[in-house]
């Protein structure tokens, strides 16, 4: 079973319902022990970073999360799911997230001058590990759905498995063993974002 995290910041039904689609059993989970039973753990998460992390830390899911993936518990992070993987957040000040990724996450419009933000639409992958087993079901150059206005940095370039091109090249996944996150929505990228959700209910078996 997978466990979408639910900690009062997250769009949890469209998820739900594409994990559902794909024949993936999951439940809505916000209990610390329930999160232990659970074969892969899901963060999504919409809103701005600080409010976010304060509501991990508040709830004691972030010492959970960090305690199962240490012990090997898959995990994918979902647009501002994907950001709290990273070590910092200079969204409206500076936050501290689970350090689970190596970087931070800085303004899109640092980096971007001519387009509009937020960065929202859809854009092609550029799959930077081919290998890596969320990927087991796309192709280069693949259509997925974006909305955001902070982008991830990658300290760590092993860890960056995919980006779109917006202005620059930007975050669009990252990777470390049993971490998984995507800056786009699996659940909003029609088919594309669906095999993007198959194979990460292969991997958390």
């Amino acid at each position: 079973m997978i466990a979408i995290i639910d900690y009062g910041v997250g769009n949890l039904f469209s998820l739900t319902c594409s994990l559902k689609k794909i024949g993936a059993e999951c439940a809505v989970i916000s209990d610390k022990s329930a999160l232990r039973s659970a074969s892969g753990l899901i963060l999504p998460g919409v809103g701005a970073f600080g409010n976010a992390a304060e509501k991990l830390e508040e709830s004691g899911l972030d010492k959970v999360i960090k305690e199962l993936v240490y012990h090997g518990k898959p995990l994918l992070g979902i647009c501002l799911g994907m950001q709290l993987l990273f070590e910092k957040s200079f969204e409206y000040g500076e936050h501290v997230g689970l350090g689970l990724i190596r970087g931070e996450i800085k303004p899109l419009d640092m980096y971007v001058k001519d387009l509009k933000i937020p960065h929202m639409g859809w854009n092609s992958l550029d799959i930077k590990n081919a290998g890596c087993p969320l990927f087991k079901y796309v192709s280069n150059g693949d259509y997925m759905y974006f909305v955001h206005s902070y982008c991830g940095v990658c300290n760590d370039k092993m860890q960056l498995t995919a980006t779109a091109s917006y202005g620059i090249e930007v975050t669009a996944a990252v990777a470390d063993g049993n971490v998984f996150g995507t800056q786009f929505h699996p659940e909003k990228s029609g088919d594309a974002g669906l095999n993007i959700l198959r194979a990460f209910a292969e991997i958390a078996g």
